[in-house]
């Protein structure tokens, strides 16, 4: 029964976030915001979305393994299993912005500020609010870019269709409703999982819920690449892992302050060595697949560490 329900919480987070997706891109379309800007702020924050309710409830619920697990394992599979077969499966990737030099630094800082709020065994809720704190920064970021830049790429098919406020905020509540009803089922059915199994909360939410909440990610980002949109695709990817560190982790552990004194630190220095390899991609624009297997070889690593636990 514990598996029929996790399925169908499943489901409900994923149905959830792509009512969110959907409607935030079509409003931002709608005041003309580039197809990066879209991915890696409301596309990136859509996606996050089950991944934040997961986390959140498992906090709120004193099951702090599972929320940290399930973070950490969301930001590695996004940046090897997602954007790894993004790399693969593209024909052709050139993204308009230059990647490297303009958004490194956020794909290194968030992990780099986990180090630093995990070194004492807990991330408290001051911790919490500089993580909260950092999804401004990157939000003041994007919205500062040369305007130049946010009009070149506008799905104009999109822009065309007719645009309702009432419409879009009804499903933006349906999918607000399903996301968060959806992560409280989840993260009581893989408990219930995890205990009859013999296996850690951490394994759980470290590959089962990570890999479901990594789902809209994913969807998304093949989506765009198969509309040849390498734009939307990276920036979901950047701003949905800067939102698991930010609004995730960091309203988990304001909710509820986050002892890591269980996390496996094999796990963490793959994300580390994921997060380097996305750099490495970016600065020699391996954006093919060369690129691609260098992630998915990481990702293999990642599940057999997870699996020999």
């Amino acid at each position: 029964m514990e598996y029929l329900v996790f399925v169908a919480a499943m489901a409900a987070l994923i149905w959830g976030a792509d009512f969110i997706i959907r409607e935030s891109e079509r409003i931002a379309l709608h005041y003309n915001i580039s197809h990066f800007v879209i991915g890696a702020t409301l596309v990136g924050f859509g996606t996050s979305l089950p991944e934040m309710a997961a986390s959140m409830t498992a906090s709120w619920y004193a099951k702090p393994e599972m929320a940290v697990a399930n973070v950490v394992g969301s930001v590695t599979m996004n940046i090897t299993l997602v954007l790894g077969l993004v790399f693969v499966l593209a024909k052709k990737m050139n993204p308009n912005r230059d990647l490297f030099n303009r958004d490194s630094a956020w794909i290194l800082f968030p992990v780099i500020l986990y180090f630093l709020t995990a070194y004492d065994g807990v991330i408290g809720r001051f911790e919490g609010s500089i993580f909260v704190m950092l999804m401004a920064a990157y939000l003041y970021f994007l919205f500062s870019t040369d305007g130049s830049e946010l009009t070149e790429e506008i799905d104009e098919s999109l822009e065309k269709e007719s645009f309702a406020w009432g419409k879009t905020i009804a499903l933006l509540l349906v999918g607000f409703v399903m996301t968060i009803g959806g992560a409280h089922f989840v993260v009581e059915s893989a408990s219930m999982i995890a205990r009859s199994l013999g296996v850690s909360e951490w394994v759980i939410g470290l590959l089962l819920i990570a890999f479901g909440t990594s789902l809209p990610e994913l969807v998304v980002s093949l989506v765009a690449l198969k509309k040849g949109n390498a734009d939307l695709s990276i920036g979901n990817i950047i701003g949905s892992n800067v939102a698991n560190f930010a609004m995730v982790l960091g309203g988990a552990a304001i909710i509820r302050p986050l002892p890591i004194n269980g996390t496996n630190l094999a796990d963490i220095y793959i994300m580390m060595a994921a997060s380097l390899a996305l750099l490495l991609v970016l600065a020699n624009k391996l954006y093919s697949k060369a690129g691609g297997i260098i992630l998915l070889m990481i990702f293999a690593l990642f599940v057999k560490s997870a699996l020999g636990q």
